[in-house]
């Protein structure tokens, strides 16, 4: 599978930039990457300067802002890996990050700065034993979270490796796999594909990331459906984004999309603090306003949870009820264990 559009002179022979934009956009995409699909692009309306579908995958010199607070790994992956590829925080569950790339690269990631071409591309088989045996040397580990980059850009071959071997260790009983692709780039999720996934050793989830309800293409929602038939539990993944997502109509159509598709919303993320990514982030306060009109406007199988991680990777916390905001913008963030941690709603 490849990306149709990987430069700045693809975005111009597509329209989606005009001819005075690439040279600016050039100190951008050589420090954040440019990929898009042509199932993406043939979505972004060339007419509507500010297209949701646009907005998340063309590049803008905004890129370049950089602000004091944010961060170059705002969730602390590097500090939570004991062996390259994992990501180990909480006891019971792992990040297994098998690929740097993507299909398409997301102008908002939370990881822009260690994915793209320059990305060690995937684990070695040597890497992948020793992220097994990290794995196995640890029982309370119930839980493998197939991540990159995205998995789904591996052959089926790879995938059918990583699945054997994690299913193989006796303690691990989930393996969740977090992808774009059956939506960006349906015509990867093959027969043979998605056999590649199945085991009866463990549950096998997929959490399909989407953020626009346009996503759901009918291509998008047969690959969709050639998942479910293997008996793969599906979740949907969200950030809510400035200009892309947050108004009630665009969230509550996105969250009946998922769905309809047989997908359950699982967590709507507020964005990270990521370097250069500041004007797609929405206030706390805005976010929690947004969640109390979707409970009154959806059904309840429509409801994500609303999280944030913590900056440094501490824990994910639900929102609205574990904080307090305070009048200064600081607001009071409470852990699952009761700890208090102060956050700054920095836009």
């Amino acid at each position: 599978m490849t990306s149709n559009i990987r430069s700045l002179y693809d975005l111009y022979a597509a329209k989606l930039i005009p001819s005075d934009r690439v040279r600016p956009l050039v100190e951008v995409v050589e420090r954040y990457p440019v990929a898009l699909t042509e199932a993406m692009a043939g979505l972004i309306d060339r007419d509507r300067p500010e297209d949701p579908i646009a907005r998340q995958f063309v590049p803008t010199m905004l890129e370049l802002d950089a602000r004091s607070h944010e961060e170059v790994d705002p969730i602390g992956d590097d500090s939570h890996s004991p062996v390259r590829g994992v990501v180990h925080r909480h006891p019971d569950r792992i990040l297994l990050k098998a690929t740097g790339v993507c299909p398409v690269y997301c102008r908002f990631c939370f990881r822009k700065e260690m994915v793209g071409p320059q990305a060690k591309r995937e684990m070695t088989a040597i890497d992948l034993q020793r992220a097994a045996e990290y794995v196995a040397g640890h029982p309370a580990i119930r839980e493998v979270i197939v991540t990159g980059g995205d998995p789904f850009v591996l052959s089926a071959e790879r995938i059918r490796s990583i699945t054997e071997t994690f299913s193989a260790i006796p303690h691990v009983r989930i393996l969740r796999w977090h992808t774009r692709v059956p939506l960006v780039a349906p015509s990867k999720v093959t027969d043979a594909f998605v056999g590649a996934l199945a085991t009866d050793r463990c549950a096998i989830f997929v959490a399909i990331h989407a953020n626009h309800a346009r996503e759901f293409t009918d291509e998008g929602r047969a690959a969709i459906r050639r998942l479910r038939q293997i008996g793969v539990s599906l979740l949907g993944q969200t950030v809510l984004l400035q200009g892309v997502n947050d108004n009630i109509r665009s969230l509550s159509e996105l969250m009946m999309a998922f769905v309809e598709a047989g997908v359950k919303p699982y967590y709507l993320h507020h964005p990270d603090l990521a370097r250069g990514t500041g004007h797609f982030r929405v206030s706390l306060k805005k976010g929690v306003a947004l969640m109390d009109e979707l409970r009154r406007s959806v059904t309840g199988l429509a409801l994500p949870t609303y999280v944030l991680d913590l900056p440094g990777g501490i824990f994910k916390v639900p929102l609205p009820g574990a904080c307090s905001f305070g009048e200064d913008g600081t607001v009071e963030l409470k852990d699952p264990f009761g700890n208090i941690h102060l956050y700054r709603d920095a836009l």
